[in-house]
């Protein structure tokens, strides 16, 4: 493999006329410039200057390997310019991966308005609830919802927005399942569960003013499933209190199809986040999303 510093010395030299004039336009000593040509011709094996004590003259291949280096001096430069310009200029795609409910009910907006802030970056999306190895996959960065510890010490975590879950029933359901006005009233309702890493169907509730203050119910569900949105449209035909995320349900209670269920009870905490394997090296495109979607994210999840 040639080293195409070479290049560039061989072409310097060309240009300028000598290795003397060449040697001051790069900085570097006359004896390196001329060791580094012998060395490329006894790489190419071909004879590329012909010397004599007063000046250098192009042989044959020297003329031929000369409009070659010119070529490639300028391609390195075009890749050098475009790397730099990408290192600052949001440009190119960007890859993410993302829960499918945050996807559908709070980033379809933002989505489309940083395209339109950004008309030179791509977006590719993998909508997914499935465990994804974010190296691996090359993804520039996930965007998943925790409430617990992060569950990989090695990613970098950027957090977007907080998205409590609540309790939410129809008013119809609520109309005949009588009065619930504790945690312990739901021992006798009707409820929906939605299935999170293995975990028993229980219920973690603290007051919405004082997190310290917790009552833990365990349910039996009419029904238990990983789709929220299934879920939701269950207690909507009122099948039974469900815990969401609050801004999956947003709509709904806007419109009455849902009500809040102890509206003074949080049923979990829950932090958005953007997932990345390192702040470094990472694309002005890949920054520039993040920052549009830490602006987004906290009115994208808002209840009210």
């Amino acid at each position: 493999m040639l080293d195409l510093n070479d290049f560039r010395y061989f072409v310097e030299v060309i240009d300028r006329g000598s290795l003397s004039a060449a040697a001051r336009a790069l900085q570097r000593p006359v004896s390196t410039i001329s060791y580094r040509i012998q060395q490329l011709e006894a790489e190419l094996g071909l004879t590329l200057l012909a010397r004599t004590s007063r000046r250098i003259t192009l042989t044959e291949s020297g003329e031929a390997f000369y409009g070659h280096a010119v070529a490639t001096i300028a391609r390195a430069n075009e890749a050098e310019a475009a790397m730099r310009s990408r290192s600052t200029e949001p440009t190119g795609t960007v890859r993410y991966t993302v829960s499918v409910a945050t996807s559908q009910f709070a980033m379809t907006e933002m989505v489309a308005s940083f395209l339109a802030k950004y008309p030179k970056v791509n977006l590719l999306q993998d909508a997914s609830d499935a465990n994804v190895d974010i190296v691996a996959d090359r993804y520039d960065f996930a965007i998943r919802a925790y409430s617990g510890a992060l569950p990989d010490s090695n990613l970098v975590q950027r957090a977007l927005a907080e998205a409590p879950w609540h309790l939410f029933a129809a008013p119809e359901f609520l109309e005949t399942a009588g009065a619930i006005e504790t945690p312990d009233d739901l021992l006798g309702c009707a409820t929906l569960f939605m299935k999170r890493g293995g975990l028993a169907p229980l219920w973690q509730l603290k007051r919405e003013d004082d997190r310290a203050q917790t009552a833990q119910v365990a349910i039996r569900p009419r029904m238990e499933g990983t789709c929220m949105v299934t879920l939701k449209r269950a207690a909507e035909a009122r099948m039974g209190v469900v815990a969401l995320p609050a801004y999956i349900c947003r709509d709904e209670l806007r419109a009455g199809r849902l009500r809040r269920v102890l509206p003074d009870w949080v049923a979990a905490d829950s932090t958005i986040s953007a997932l990345m394997p390192s702040r470094r090296g990472m694309s002005a495109a890949a920054r520039a999303f993040i920052e549009h979607l830490v602006e987004a994210f906290p009115a994208a999840v808002r209840l009210d």
